[in-house]
């Protein structure tokens, strides 16, 4: 760990992960095996960071979010070796409870809305809505996932829970309550 590194109570940093200075990671969190974040990196609480994953500058992980195995963030569009583009970075805030599958690209820009789910191998190349349910390459929308992970059906009542969601006219998704 670097200097000015802030980790919260009960976190786990597992083997050959390096955290850069100006950190703030959260309560609870659990950092796999060969995790980079950072520097200058906000990561919330109850965050889960699986093996072989880079959180780079420009990436905000909020509460509850998951990262499978070997994602992957960028924040420069079109990198160079031999230019540097530190001033070019462009930020990705990846909302509360959003689960990024093994091997999803993140392309740096694109926020992830909240509780979204993007599949393993998805390629991220816009905007993800909360609860949208994203896959492919580049990823598009297939359906929607609730808050405890259930893939929602035609009438939008989580497998899981039973929570019930409606679709809105600007077609966005929001629990009943």
């Amino acid at each position: 760990m670097d200097e000015n590194v802030s980790i919260g109570s009960g976190t786990k940093v597992w083997h050959f992960s390096h955290i850069l200075s100006n950190c703030d990671i959260g309560e609870d969190c659990s950092l796999g095996q060969n995790v980079v974040i950072g520097p200058n990196v906000s990561v919330g609480s109850r965050v889960k960071i699986q093996n072989n994953v880079s959180v780079y500058e420009g990436v905000t992980l909020e509460d509850g979010v998951f990262c499978g195995p070997s994602c992957v963030f960028t924040n420069v569009n079109n990198p160079r070796s031999e230019i540097v583009r530190k001033d070019e970075y462009r930020k990705t805030i990846v909302r509360r409870g959003a689960s990024i599958g093994a091997n999803a690209t993140i392309i740096c820009g694109h926020d992830l809305g909240e509780y979204c789910f993007i599949a393993a191998g998805a390629v991220i190349t816009k905007e993800v809505p909360a609860y949208a349910l994203m896959v492919g390459t580049p990823a598009k929308r297939i359906g929607w996932m609730s808050k405890a992970g259930g893939r929602l059906g035609d009438d939008l009542i989580c497998p899981i829970d039973g929570t019930a969601y409606r679709l809105t006219s600007n077609d966005k998704l929001e629990e009943i309550i």
